[in-house]
Order: structure tokens, then C-alpha cells, then sequence
């Protein structure tokens, strides 16, 4: 399918736009994306004080904002906030807790002294050292019969702490991890330490062959769902009456720890760092277009977050799609 390229202009607003002018301005905007072939929905929340609202949110191509897609990568940002949790719980020490300990079972007969070095938050990073599972090493990582074990067993590249490895086996054992220190299946977990987010579910999601669900990818859940979960960060944490995710935690991952090799922009704790709308931003991103940006709140300017689901079988950066996706989310930031 040919993707059809878009140049959006903003609407020029009043700072302090009431909500029904704030989805005025984002209507055509939102007309406008329906040029984007592998578009399939879009969603918008707006702080306001301690609460916030959905401004709009639109379906293309036969979907809707409520239609479950395969979100890819952009569950990275998920398996940090659990993550989060854990630590805050008492289950993980923190970021710089050794994970060799931890996945004691699936280590090397002869480790490489470097992997008693790698951290939780290596991980989270991506910057382990072992040699990526991602690109063109994906389809054999995930043919092998123990994906945590093949993991572990692979080569370092560079030493831990280094330049960024995108790797989604780096998420899939800090998911092992979360597994190991839980005892119980991570999808539960998931649904219950996220489940006080009004309108956040997960509908499905892969798991390895020893069950462990996969960290990082193949999580499918709706537009508005992932939208819930960004508008949670935008609020400090807080959904549903409580503090879901630590505001700490939220701060460590929006730390620039590295630089993503895909765009030379900060990334955190599973998250990409950067500017947009003249504010900062942070965003998950995963294969095909599936986005999720956060604009913190800042003097003058409140809270927004912005969620995307595209086709999760093409591909969005070489194709100039997830430029699209970037543009768009700058035209709707500056309208709302």
C-alpha cells in the first residue's frame, strides 16, 4: 500500500482554549490524517488541575479509537512502568540492582565476567552490552527454544553502561524478572498494578516458550488504552484516585541516560526524549507507527498526551511515516 505523505498547519489557539474550542481546532487537523494510509485511529487528553479530559479522538480505515492493535515496541514504556512498581514495592532494589542474581537459572556455565555487571536499569536503557535480539537477530531469537537463556548466552559487544543496543530482549528479561519476583504470570500483574487507570486493558499478548510474556512486544490494546497510560504519566502518576505509578519513577525514566540510534535523541527508562510544539516531549514508539507522546506540564502550558495506532505489519521509519506521525503530533499539540 502506497503511504500518502502529509503537511499538516496548526490551528492558532488562545493559550488558554476552553475544551470546546480546543476540539474545534483539532477537527481538522484530524480530517487531515486521514491521509495517511496506514492511520488507524488517534486519541488526545488535555490536563486540567489534578484531573484532565479525552479532547478528541478519531478512527480511520475501518477502525476505531477502541479497536485493539498490536502496540510493538510502544509496550516498552509499559514493562518500565511495571517495572517502577516493583521498586517502589519492595520487590526490585532499583535501577542499579545486578541482574545476574536475579536470573541465576538461565546465566552462562562460564559467564563473562561483564554480565555480573549489567543492571535493571542497563536494561531498561538498552545499554546491557550483549549483542542485540532485535532487527536482524529477532527471527532467530525468537525461533530459539529459551528466549531468556539465548539472551543471556549471547556475545558482549561492548561493555554494559555503553552506547544504546536497541535490543527487545532487554525488556523481555527485565518481563523475566518481574515474572521471577512476582510469582505470578505478568499479564496479571500487569492488569493489576495498571487496572486502576480508568479505560487502561491489555487484550492479548505473546508469551515465550517457557510462558513468560514477551517484554517489549506483541502487546495489543486499543488507541484510548494506550492514551490512558500516557495521560497517567502526564499526571505525575496518578489515575483513578491514587498514585499508580511513582512520581519518582516517572522523573528516572524521563532522565536522558543515552542516545537512540534511530534519531539521536535522548532515551530513558523506555522512553525517547525530545522537543516538540517548542516543549519537551516523551514518547514510546514501536514498529508500523504505534506512538504514545507525553508533554509534561510546564508554566503557562498544561499537560498533554497524544496516542497513535497505525498498521503494525509496515514499516514507519524508513517509509517516512513515523515523520508523519511526529508532524501530526506537533500540529495537534499546538492546536490543543
Amino acid at each position: 500500500m502506497k503511504r500518502r505523505s502529509l503537511i499538516l498547519t496548526a490551528v492558532a489557539v488562545p493559550l488558554l482554549a476552553t475544551p470546546r474550542l480546543a476540539q474545534a481546532s483539532l477537527s481538522p487537523i484530524l480530517s487531515q490524517a486521514a491521509r495517511l494510509d496506514p492511520l488507524r485511529a488517534i486519541a488526545v487528553w488535555k490536563g486540567d488541575g489534578a484531573g484532565g479530559a479525552e479532547l478528541a479522538a478519531e478512527g480511520y480505515h475501518g477502525f476505531t479509537p477502541d479497536s485493539p492493535t498490536n502496540i510493538k515496541s510502544a509496550s516498552k514504556s509499559v514493562i518500565s512502568a511495571l517495572a517502577g512498581i516493583a521498586i517502589d514495592r519492595g520487590l526490585l532494589e532499583g535501577p542499579d540492582q545486578p541482574i545476574a542474581p536475579l536470573l541465576r537459572a538461565d546465566l552462562p556455565a562460564d559467564p563473562d565476567p561483564r554480565l555480573g555487571q549489567v543492571t535493571l536499569g542497563n536494561l531498561l536503557s538498552m545499554q546491557a552490552g550483549l549483542e542485540r535480539q532485535s532487527g536482524a537477530n529477532y527471527g532467530r531469537w525468537v525461533s530459539s527454544r529459551n528466549w531468556v537463556r539465548t539472551a543471556l548466552h549471547a556475545p558482549f559487544t561492548q561493555d554494559p553502561g555503553g552506547r544504546m543496543q536497541y535490543s527487545t530482549a532487554s525488556t523481555h528479561l527485565v518481563a523475566a524478572i518481574l515474572t521471577r519476583v512476582t510469582g505470578r504470570p505478568l499479564l496479571d500483574v500487569a492488569r493489576d498494578w495498571l487496572g486502576p487507570i480508568p479505560g487502561f486493558r491489555i487484550t492479548g499478548w505473546d508469551r515465550d516458550p517457557q510462558g513468560i510474556y514477551l517484554g517489549g512486544n506483541q502487546m495489543a490494546m486499543s488507541t484510548r488504552s494506550l492514551l490512558a497510560f500516557g495521560a497517567t504519566y502526564a499526571r505525575g502518576g496518578r489515575a483513578g484516585g491514587q498514585q499508580v505509578i511513582p512520581q519518582d519513577w516517572i522523573a528516572q525514566s524521563w532522565q536522558r541516560r543515552t542516545a537512540s540510534i534511530f534519531s539521536g535523541q535522548g532515551y530513558g527508562y523506555g522512553w525517547f526524549l525530545g522537543q516538540m510544539s517548542g516543549r519537551e516531549v516523551r514518547y514510546g514508539w514501536g514498529y508500523g507507527g504505534q506512538m504514545v507522546y507525553v508533554f509534561p506540564a510546564t508554566r503557562g502550558q498544561p499537560a498533554l498526551a497524544i496516542a497513535m495506532t497505525s498498521d503494525p505489519d509496515l514499516p514507519s521509519a524508513r517509509t517516512g511515516h513515523r515523520a508523519d506521525l511526529h508532524r501530526l503530533a506537533d500540529s495537534l499539540a499546538r492546536a490543543a
